[in-house]
């Protein structure tokens, strides 16, 4: 795909973009801009914050289409790409067996997907296998193409997450049977961490032969844009673990993942933000979207620490509009950060800012 009639100036945002990843942009600084949207109105009217069915997926390439559309004129460093939200964690322990269940978001657009535990217990375990007739697969594969025709020179399909590692095991047996599992029964998690890697590489292989490249690259709902087949990762289960634990059951596990595509970006929680240093170590991570959470401080407001701590390594960071114009004006924001703005009033004054972090230098 070489063109996206809803971002006229992508040849500019891309070659901006690659700066950034070729890690040639410390002293420079990039953004995009949140403005009000009619697209999710509607949607806020449509549907309450809750459980709700599993979408069709044609309605919600329309929803996209709309939201994208909105945002046409918008000279920021945006790639516009859509979120397959439905498949972003219930997708994979559905393909084992899982009961799926939606929860509709009407803050951000997003219908997103889960399951419960699926095993009551390991002895479960060896039942479980990787079947790419199930019915699922084939739910996924239909919305893939949906989104992909739908998409086609208008917009792009962003990769979404990984559900590997101990992410998976966390969907077979639960968050604290992981943990205890760790210790107790280790060679079975071994061998979940294992069916997890194939699982994980036979959706995003699927992902990749559907969704054309982008300028031989992958639209990023995180960091909108990056050269090669990069995918999504999660260290989730390790915010609330040493980084011994990661090093010893996270790092293999999200290093061959990475090995395996052209890299990966991932996202550290407020509780995980002790795992930072750790995590830049990994071959082929591209980028780290710096997650906000209650009881934690703003990433945004600890944004040069932050950086200091990633080295060269790109972050993303969430902003509100006025304490980031203030910023920007005392000239106090770190370079090598992708700023996402939210709050701004319109796409004019969006625009104008756009100037002035075109011209920052740090």
């Amino acid at each position: 795909m070489d063109t996206l009639a809803y971002k006229p100036g992508l040849d500019d945002t891309l070659t901006r973009l690659r700066l950034l990843h070729d890690r040639q942009a410390e002293d420079r600084i990039f953004a995009q801009f949140e403005v009000p949207s009619a697209a999710l109105a509607e949607f806020a009217g449509q549907y309450a914050h809750g459980f709700c069915d599993y979408p069709d997926p044609h309605r919600r390439a329309r929803f996209w289409d709309k939201l994208l559309a909105e945002r046409a004129a918008l000279e920021d460093d945006s790639v516009p790409c859509a979120y397959l939200s439905e498949m972003d964690q219930g997708l994979y322990g559905g393909l084992l067996g899982g009961d799926v269940q939606f929860m509709s978001h009407p803050d951000n657009g997003w219908i997103s997907s889960m399951v419960a535990p699926l095993l009551a217990d390991w002895s479960e375990f060896d039942a479980l296998k990787v079947d790419t007739s199930h019915p699922w697969f084939g739910r996924y594969r239909e919305q893939l193409d949906v989104f992909t025709a739908a998409a086609t020179g208008k917009w792009a399909v962003s990769h979404f997450i990984l559900i590997d590692g101990l992410n998976l095991v966390f969907e077979l047996v639960g968050a604290t049977n992981t943990y205890l599992s760790l210790d107790e029964r280790p060679e079975l998690v071994r061998r979940a961490i294992e069916l997890a890697f194939r699982l994980n590489v036979a959706v995003q292989e699927a992902f990749f032969e559907t969704v054309p490249s982008l300028r031989g690259g992958t639209a990023s709902n995180m960091v909108q844009w990056v050269p090669g087949r990069v995918v999504s990762e999660s260290v989730d289960p390790f915010h609330m673990t040493s980084v011994g634990y990661f090093d010893e059951w996270g790092r293999e596990p999200v290093q061959r993942i990475y090995d395996h595509f052209d890299g990966g970006v991932l996202h550290i929680h407020g509780n995980g933000r002790h795992l930072l240093e750790a995590v830049c170590t990994l071959r082929g991570l591209k980028a780290i979207f710096m997650g906000d959470d209650r009881g934690f401080p703003l990433a945004f407001d600890i944004a040069a620490d932050l950086k200091a701590r990633a080295g060269t390594t790109p972050l993303v960071i969430q902003a509100g509009f006025e304490p980031f114009v203030e910023k920007l004006r005392a000239h106090q924001l770190p370079g090598g950060v992708f700023y996402k703005v939210q709050g701004a009033p319109d796409i004019d004054t969006a625009n104008r800012l756009m100037d002035e972090v075109r011209a920052y230098r740090v």
